[in-house]
């Protein structure tokens, strides 16, 4: 297999590192490298704060109002409901980034980049309603009742009805694209390698008994994947509405048990966050580099701006577009600043200490060092929390390449059969082969998708708040 690996990172490699060159571009700024990508999604963030007037925060009630069924939707259109559309949007964002993405932004920049990443979630609940509303007003829904939606159609219907019919569908085809391809590697093969990567560690490394299991590893999470993503949306979001609460209360409780124990260290912890956020001490770039830090994990890790979530939302059972807004806001707040920062106090309430910011010491090795210094067991639960992070995200990003294929191709059984075998098969390379350029070029797409759809998203704006305001009204 190495041999294999070699060949095709050879010849994908040039291609991989350019992508990345260009998307991740960042502009020298002191002593901090500020990607562009990075500030055009926090700029997002903050319009649509302002924009929206402060939806990110006066929308939460509402919105959990509206996902426990307290507001009811007469006379609706769609397949899943509110809370199996955030069940399954939020299966795509938490994942590995939630365990290991939070241990490598303390570990390059410190505590502060905590305080940075929470800041990023909060303003990133904006960009995600803004997102979400315009995917449920310019959804489609065909004869059969079955949805499609997400930035490739707000994009190409949101652009007609503002006299730009060719500048719509092309972002909108570019859009789809970069998420057919982009799901395949970030969205699947990462997620698949990472949990045969936790299960070696899990059962004692390479001479443990799943040494040189990968091919069978990949032949099961390609079946588990593959007979959820036949049954579609609804099929996804039965799954999701029971996975996510127990992966997340499962996750969350250890590590509140942890952070307990320890609870003698929390106030050190947040003034650790807070001093680092505004006076790091021997970080590359000072207080731009750790916010940079702190800005660029939470992006990985809730996709606010990417567009993603957006696909999930459109087919909720909904008569006005803001409900969606309102519950797609609830994802960063849950994945980034309840989720990440329990995994930020875990690490720094046990063994971080100021020499590791820049050791490389990093990633999920170091959130399982994290909770092995307090529950010896831990490192079996972090795996298998990690396992269902990663099989829960590979369901969600299956179904948003397939809502990009179809946008593609046209919606047919052979177009829907044809991308879950690929995708599938995707599955086990990710466990057998190592393809460092296709997750490198899957990384610089996804957030390539960024680009097309903040355009979208301030173009169409004032539909945005037509939509809040008319639904608040």
């Amino acid at each position: 297999m190495n041999s294999i690996d070699a060949a095709v990172n050879e010849v994908l490699g040039p291609v991989a590192d350019a992508m990345a060159a260009v998307v991740f571009y960042a502009v020298p700024i002191g002593d901090a490298q500020v990607p562009l990508i990075v500030v055009w999604l926090i700029g997002a963030g903050l319009f649509f704060t302002f924009y929206l007037r402060f939806i990110n925060f006066r929308g939460m009630a509402e919105g959990l109002r509206i996902v426990t069924g307290k507001r009811r939707s007469p006379g609706s259109s769609g397949e899943i409901s509110p809370w199996g559309a955030l069940s399954t949007a939020v299966s795509g964002t938490v994942g590995i980034g939630n365990i290991g993405g939070v241990a490598v932004a303390i570990s390059m920049g410190g505590p502060g980049a905590t305080f940075w990443l929470l800041v990023a979630g909060l303003l990133g609940m904006a960009s995600k309603c803004a997102e979400c509303v315009l995917g449920v007003r310019y959804r489609q829904v065909d004869e059969n009742g079955q949805v499609s939606g997400g930035p490739m159609y707000y994009l190409r219907a949101g652009f007609a009805e503002r006299g730009w019919p060719l500048a719509g569908r092309a972002l909108g085809g570019f859009y789809a694209v970069a998420i057919v391809l982009g799901c395949l590697g970030a969205g699947n093969m990462f997620q698949s390698n990472q949990v045969f990567e936790q299960l070696l560690v899990v059962t004692g490394g390479a001479d443990g008994p799943m040494a040189g299991r990968s091919l069978e590893v990949g032949l099961l999470l390609a079946v588990a994947v593959g007979l959820v993503l036949v049954g579609g949306i609804q099929s996804i979001a039965r799954v999701t509405t029971r996975l996510v609460p127990f992966m997340a209360l499962f996750y969350c409780l250890g590590a509140l048990l942890v952070i307990g124990l320890n609870f003698d260290k929390v106030p050190g912890a947040f003034a650790s966050i807070w001093h680092g956020a505004f006076s790091p001490e021997g970080i590359s770039g000072g207080v731009l580099g750790v916010m940079m830090l702190g800005f660029r994990r939470a992006a990985f890790s809730n996709e606010a701006g990417l567009g993603s979530a957006a696909i999930a939302h459109s087919a909720v059972n909904t008569h006005h577009p803001a409900t969606e807004g309102l519950v797609g806001l609830l994802e960063p707040f849950i994945d980034t600043v309840v989720i990440c920062t329990m995994t930020a106090l875990v690490i720094l309430t046990t063994v971080y200490e100021p020499s590791l910011a820049g050791s490389g010491v990093q990633g999920v090795a170091l959130t399982s060092r994290a909770f092995e210094s307090t529950l010896p067991w831990a490192p079996a639960a972090v795996g298998l929390a990690a396992l269902l992070f990663a099989y829960s995200t590979m369901i969600a990003w299956g179904y948003y390449g397939l809502k990009g294929w179809t946008y593609l191709v046209g919606d047919s059984r052979v177009a829907e059969l044809s991308f879950k075998l690929v995708y599938c098969a995707f599955v086990v390379l990710g466990c057998v082969l190592d393809l460092d350029a296709v997750l490198t070029m899957s990384d610089a797409l996804l957030f390539a998708m960024a680009l097309p759809n903040v355009i979208g998203l301030y173009v169409l704006a004032p539909r945005i708040r037509e939509s809040l305001d008319d639904y608040f009204s």
